[in-house]
């Protein structure tokens, strides 16, 4: 099966991860699909990717972060593209400081685990089922490193919710040991940015989404998780096909 033949669904595709992703994608040949609740997103989306791919991407405004939400945009994606072979997930967000856990009301803890972990699994609960039977496809998570440590005073809501999205994963990887589908999660241990938003040991977007877009090309790995804490990192995926 080509790139050219293969349609991948882009979680959290117009966020700053999933849109590097999704212009690497798009620029190797793939057709690529994009859900989202703001289309204004979508639309920032469709001017960033190269304009000669702009015609194999596909655009969906929806919510994949509720069952009633997900099944309905499920099938409005099915119609439009047909099929699904591929999935990347990269929803959620990169960062919160809201303070320390005793000022931080119930509510607040609800909406990071809802962010980070409730989406991941009612999405994949949709979509998994698309592409789990067949050795030709892969489902992708794109994981941060925050849940393995505090990253600073004040982020610890966001260390619980990334830590419950690195447990969801391993569950998954545990409990279907031996599914056809290429099961795989990138682990991010560093800051992600646009080039224009660059720190020192971040990972520029494009860069990452150059490796993601070979990991899922090449297909010839499952059940692994790949750590990535620095960019020499990126040049290992990308020229020599590991991490």
């Amino acid at each position: 099966m080509s790139n050219e033949d293969r349609v991948v669904l882009a979680l959290g595709g117009a966020g700053t991860v999933g849109s590097g992703i999704v212009k690497a994608l798009l620029d190797r040949g793939f057709k690529v699909a994009v859900i989202s609740r703001d289309n204004s997103k979508l639309e920032k989306l469709k001017g960033f990717v190269s304009p000669s791919t702009k015609s194999n991407l596909t655009t969906l405004v929806g919510n994949v972060g509720s069952e009633e939400g997900v099944e309905e945009v499920k099938q409005a994606l099915l119609k439009s593209v047909g099929k699904i072979t591929d999935v990347v997930s990269s929803l959620g967000f990169s960062w919160w400081q809201g303070g320390p856990p005793h000022t931080q009301p119930l509510k607040e803890l609800h909406w990071v685990i809802e962010t980070l972990l409730f989406s991941t699994f009612v999405s994949w609960k949709a979509f998994f089922p698309l592409v789990r039977d067949d050795p030709n496809c892969t489902y992708t998570f794109i994981t941060g490193g925050a849940g393995e440590k505090v990253l600073m005073p004040g982020t610890g809501f966001l260390t619980i919710g990334a830590a419950s999205a690195l447990a969801f994963c391993q569950v998954l990887r545990e409990e279907y040991p031996e599914v056809p589908c290429k099961l795989n999660q990138v682990k991010i241990n560093t800051g992600v940015a646009a080039p224009d938003r660059m720190a020192p040991g971040y990972l520029n977007h494009l860069d990452l989404g150059e490796a993601v877009a070979a990991l899922v090309e090449r297909r010839n790995a499952s059940h692994t998780v790949f750590a990535v804490s620095c960019p020499a990192d990126l040049k290992t995926v990308i020229l020599e096909g590991n991490l």
